[in-house]
């Protein structure tokens, strides 16, 4: 059974040292997640159709419409960068019910008994959610290229939004494992999640900018992690785009809660069994 095989691997030949020992634990979990979403990539298509409408017909008509103010740069393409960040929200946020049904399967305790660290556990599925967030990057690209977004592509701007994009992936894909760990059922998750989701989608700078918003929306929407991955984006991604928070907070911020998140999931993820 491939189930088997990260506790197999992760007992076997460990590595001297706590740090190669960590990196090669998060490597082979992340390893068998790919492996899961090279067997079944038809995910990867339904993720692109929710930003395709939102660009294809929400973009498109407030691009026309010129109801919010974007500066030099064309609706469409001042929400390119925030639909990628929608993307990369809604795809690493459901990544916690998948645990759930590890763990439904037996697949959570054979992991727990091996001797890997819990933070290399959690660890590897940060990294695979920030693999599968940038397929949702490489789909949202072809689309803004189709509908003539200026994009940028040269090679550091290009790296950057990798580095983003893996960031933010890890980041909400560590929050749904703590939520997983707190619920514990598949219908609580599913709940929780769309709860969740929309708030943060609407309380951060990704389809109007922070300037337009109350005071009140502005406080929230500076301590929501989506907002600074979505102005990292607009610096990096779109021609003429900036960061209006800075590109050292933009990583700072997420890059901080990650850790946190990191760190309490690896807490709590044992208790995900009982």
């Amino acid at each position: 059974m491939t189930s088997a095989a990260p506790a197999a691997s992760l007992a076997a030949s460990p590595e001297p040292g706590a740090v190669g020992a960590f990196v090669r634990q998060s490597l082979a979990i992340a390893d068998t997640e790919i492996r899961k979403l090279r067997r079944d990539p038809t995910e990867l298509f339904t993720r692109a159709v929710q930003p395709a409408l939102w660009l294809i017909i929400f973009g498109e008509t407030f691009t026309h419409v010129r109801a919010i103010p974007t500066g030099n740069l064309s609706y469409l393409e001042f929400m390119a960068p925030g639909v990628l960040a929608q993307s990369v929200l809604f795809s690493a946020i459901f990544f916690g019910i998948a645990v759930i049904w590890e763990r439904d399967l037996g697949i959570i305790h054979k992991l727990l008994v091996s001797p890997a660290y819990r933070g290399a556990l959690v660890m590897g599925k940060a990294i695979s959610a920030g693999l599968r967030g940038l397929t949702q990057a490489f789909i949202i690209y072809l689309l803004a290229l189709v509908l003539g977004i200026r994009l940028q592509l040269t090679v550091p701007a290009l790296f950057g939004v990798v580095a983003v994009v893996m960031l933010g992936s890890a980041l909400f894909a560590t929050f749904s494992l703590i939520v997983a760990c707190l619920v514990k059922t598949r219908e609580r998750f599913m709940g929780i999640g769309q709860v969740l989701t929309m708030p943060l989608f609407f309380a951060s700078n990704a389809i109007y900018p922070l300037a337009i918003m109350p005071h009140w929306l502005q406080v929230v929407a500076r301590v929501n992690p989506l907002t600074y991955v979505v102005d990292a984006l607009r610096g990096l991604m779109i021609e003429g785009g900036h960061s209006t928070l800075g590109f050292g907070g933009d990583l700072a911020f997420p890059a901080a809660a990650f850790v946190v998140l990191l760190a309490i999931a690896a807490r709590l993820y044992p208790g995900l069994v009982r």
